[in-house]
């Protein structure tokens, strides 16, 4: 019987025995369900009508200044320029100042300016990561997926890491372009990428306000750990390659149009390389009392036949190195397949194409210096790669959510999960590209300023989950009126808290 079941109804099923034989079956709604879409749609409808009150109220405020009648007024309430000269990104610093030859001297306004494009992605994907962490209102598609395909709540940590190998690129460069060593630029790389390892398995940790005894199951993997991981190797890469004096090289020669990949191919080789090395050890590595190269969910997936293989190689590694008790217990696939053995998301395994992606992003980066004085040479670049990325992802999955050689995971952050990411990233930052850096269209607002202090408003929205304003007792826990309701007003208190701090030109660099 093909039926569709909405949310809160009440159905019967009704079974005809004939012969001891069930021949006839139907089903009957006794309560009518309740359209559960109808509360995203009113948040979905409020948001349209205050960015439209936003713009208006812009487009105002622009015509009364120029004609001077509260030009002071509104000059000091937008002369915020002053605060993005006082700001070192916490994962790098893309700095417009990067873009600039080396034979023109830049301007106090312009060595003052970050690419606002960059800030703005990163708000977005933190934004909604904020939003699917405290629960995306109870929604399936804000959720993460249970194995294979994906949802909304998948997409947005890997733009995070893409955009933070964007910006490693452009503050490098930007670093060595002001006569920084090498060497003091490593020492910054470790420095930064052993506190974000330490604040992650401290601070943003299921079990760090149990006390000390909690150290015996102390989960070590985690979404800091992986970005500081992911820094530490993508920066490193690019410190052995990055060149600070990209004037002097010719755009003349034959493999010019190949230029940002070619100057830097020893990092590629690494890349290549540990990439090679995932496929090896996700595809050859033997895993005892489990089918090799496996990359099912285990549980009641597949019939049953590998209960206890979830994840395959990467949860065995993961086991190997890390010990079953620093794990994640409680994976997504719990939801679906009953898997009952612990599986880490964020795990060893998975870190190699993180890696990959932030690479990619570092690519990005690269793109942007080397065809900086022609932003439709940038955007085409970017389309192709999108459209490169995403043929491998047709390739590797077949098109399809199951049947594909490499399906798209996030718990394992598979190959294609990366190129399909990767080919989304690239489009999307053509899109606020084009509007904020090239157009002018849109200053990025109000993604631009939790963008501008990621780490303070990621760690600040884990610790404070539980605390009000964050969150209360709801009347009715099934409601997705309610959850929506804390989960986006909790959401937009830490846009309007990143706000305030942006105005008070606080920002949690490390």
């Amino acid at each position: 019987i093909q039926f569709h079941f909405g949310e809160h109804g009440n159905y019967s099923l009704w079974m005809e025995n004939l012969n001891f034989s069930f021949n006839n079956c139907s089903l009957v709604t006794t309560t009518d369900p309740v359209n559960s879409n109808i509360p995203i749609l009113v948040a979905f409808f409020v948001f349209v009508g205050l960015a439209l009150m936003f713009a208006v109220g812009s487009r105002l405020s622009s015509f009364l200044s120029r004609t001077g009648v509260v030009r002071g007024l509104v000059l000091r309430i937008n002369g915020s320029m002053e605060a993005e000269r006082l700001i070192n990104s916490e994962l790098g610093s893309p700095r417009i100042d990067a873009l600039v030859t080396d034979n023109i001297l830049p301007s106090p306004a312009s060595a003052s300016r970050r690419l606002r494009s960059l800030d703005t992605f990163r708000g977005i994907s933190l934004v909604i990561m904020v939003f699917v962490n405290y629960g995306g209102g109870r929604y399936w598609f804000f959720r993460h997926s249970s194995w294979n395909g994906l949802t909304v709540a998948d997409l947005v940590f890997p733009w995070f890491v893409f955009i933070m190998g964007t910006s490693i690129a452009l503050s490098i460069n930007s670093m060595l372009r002001g006569g920084t060593s090498r060497s003091s630029l490593l020492m910054k790389v470790l420095w930064r990428s052993t506190q974000l390892f330490l604040i992650g398995v401290f601070i943003i940790n299921p079990n760090y306000c149990l006390g000390p005894l909690s150290l015996d199951s102390l989960r070590i993997p985690g979404v800091l750990q992986r970005l500081a991981w992911s820094y530490l190797v993508v920066a490193g890469l690019d410190l052995l390659v990055a060149r600070g004096h990209l004037d002097i090289l010719t755009n003349d020669a034959w493999w010019s149009p190949a230029l940002d990949i070619l100057l830097y191919w020893p990092a590629w080789l690494c890349v290549l390389l540990l990439e090679i090395v995932w496929l090896c050890l996700t595809f050859l590595l033997p895993v005892p009392g489990c089918p090799t190269g496996y990359l099912g969910p285990g549980g009641i997936g597949d019939m049953g036949l590998h209960a206890n293989c979830t994840g395959g190689a990467a949860a065995y590694i993961d086991r190997w190195l890390l010990g079953e008790k620093h794990i994640y217990q409680r994976p997504s696939s719990r939801v679906l397949y009953v898997t009952q053995m612990p599986y880490d998301p964020e795990g060893v395994l998975g870190s190699i194409n993180s890696v990959l992606m932030a690479f990619l992003g570092l690519q990005a980066g690269k793109i942007l210096l080397h065809y900086r004085d022609v932003p439709t040479n940038v955007i085409s670049r970017f389309l192709i790669w999108g459209l490169f990325l995403g043929a491998i992802s047709a390739i590797l999955t077949e098109c399809s959510t199951d049947r594909g050689f490499i399906p798209v995971n996030k718990n394992l952050w598979s190959l294609s999960y990366v190129t399909t990411l990767a080919c989304f990233a690239f489009v999307l930052l053509v899109l606020v590209y084009y509007t904020i850096d090239v157009k002018k269209w849109w200053s990025g607002a109000p993604f631009y300023y939790p963008g501008m202090n990621s780490i303070l408003v990621y760690v600040g929205h884990e610790v404070f989950e539980d605390y009000f304003p964050f969150s209360w007792r709801m009347a009715n826990s099934q409601s997705h009126t309610e959850h929506l309701v804390q989960n986006v007003v909790a959401t937009s208190l830490w846009v309007f808290i990143s706000y305030i701090l942006y105005r008070k030109k606080i920002f949690w660099k490390i």
